[in-house]
């Protein structure tokens, strides 16, 4: 589903936006850290404050209501010429345990050294089945030596 450009400019990429919407259709949009491993997309829930009391994330909760999202994975640069983005649109679940939860908590901690001093084992992970990709401008990546 993703072409080789895209794929090459999301693995050059640190921060995703996550769009979610509740069961009205209220947007809510927040960055992310992610990976992707074949046609998923996963990011785990760190252990940054985020919440006040037990109350569940509101990006958790709106799976739950409405498991449509999107992410806007993007480049900017004040040379416009070098713009670029990719969307992705899909249906998240919500991982509790299991073995893709852990792989996919495998892969986060490897792309992200700084989970690798958080308890995140225990955190859900949203997987994002991806149904669809758009990108658009300069999606090329520094070659590395």
């Amino acid at each position: 589903m993703l072409s080789d450009s895209e794929r090459s400019f999301l693995a050059d990429r640190r921060v995703a936006h996550l769009a979610t919407a509740d069961r009205r259709a209220a947007p809510h949009v927040v960055p992310v850290c992610f990976a992707i491993s074949g046609g998923t997309l996963y990011i785990t829930i760190d252990d940054k404050p985020k919440r006040r009391g037990d109350t569940r994330l509101k990006r958790l909760r709106n799976i739950s209501e409405n498991p449509a999202v999107a992410v806007v994975v993007d480049r900017y640069d004040e040379d416009w010429a070098r713009l670029g983005w990719v969307m992705l649109r899909g249906r998240a679940e919500i991982l509790e345990g299991g073995a893709e939860h852990d792989d996919a908590q495998a892969l986060l901690r490897a792309r992200y050294a700084q989970l690798a001093a958080m308890a995140i084992a225990e955190r859900p992970v949203i997987a994002i089945r991806i149904e669809r990709s758009l990108s658009w401008g300069d999606l090329s990546v520094p070659a590395t030596g």
